[in-house]
């Protein structure tokens, strides 16, 4: 870790390839941070989808100690794994939400922690009702967000429970997949290799999913304007 960089830890790549003692724990770390970035309020600066389409392109190095001797059957398995990290991550922040009821609405900001998310991920909730849960998946910082919220206004467990599964797994296993196939397709038919184009990948991810977000920022400051 001689030669480590701060700027290292917003870069995916950094985690999927991370060694303790010589030993890759790559999978661990990726586990750990989708149930964070899913559960915990100080995971919404972690690297979602952009982490997960490189999980599925480095499926085979995350997948080494447990292969079941199958390409597909070594993707499905990661994208279960992860799937299920997300199902914890959220039903942690459900509870937390049950816990802690409105304290969060007054707790003062800090480094970590913006009520500014909480209010973007209220108002996202109350415009898509119970399948906020499931939308929330695939729009960073308001995932973290979300399962809090639905602890707070006491959404049904059944439907909270229903959602997050759903989401969990359409979230997952869309990215992980894309970032698998994809990655073979163009270095198959086309001799690219997308590890060599990582950075640009990431930065194309991020705008996609952050993309609605600015538009409702823009939209929100110009009605106020008027």
């Amino acid at each position: 870790m001689t030669n480590f960089d701060w700027k290292q830890l917003i870069n995916p790549e950094f985690y999927i390839l991370l060694e303790f003692g010589g030993i890759k724990i790559g999978l661990y770390v990726v586990l750990f941070i989708i149930f964070a970035e899913t559960g915990l309020l100080a995971g919404f600066f972690l690297p979602g989808d952009s982490l997960l389409f490189l999980c599925g392109i480095y499926s085979e190095l995350l997948m080494r100690e447990f292969s079941l001797g199958s390409d597909f059957l070594n993707v499905t398995l990661l994208a279960t794994l992860i799937s299920l990290m997300g199902i914890f991550g959220n039903m942690f922040g459900y509870w937390y939400g049950q816990k802690s009821g409105n304290y969060l609405f007054k707790r003062p900001d800090n480094f970590i922690f913006k009520k500014k998310y909480l209010y973007d991920a209220q108002n996202f909730f109350e415009n898509h009702g119970s399948k906020a849960v499931l939308f929330a998946k695939f729009i960073p910082i308001v995932r973290t967000f979300i399962p809090v919220i639905a602890g707070i206004v006491g959404m049904d467990k059944k439907k909270f429970m229903f959602f997050n599964v759903v989401g969990a797994f359409l979230w997952s296993f869309s990215l992980i997949f894309a970032g698998h196939y994809l990655y073979k397709f163009f270095l198959d038919e086309y001799q690219i290799d997308l590890k060599h184009y990582i950075e640009y990948i990431v930065i194309g991810i991020v705008l996609v999913t952050t993309l609605p977000v600015i538009l409702k920022f823009i939209k929100k400051k110009v009605h106020l304007d008027e």
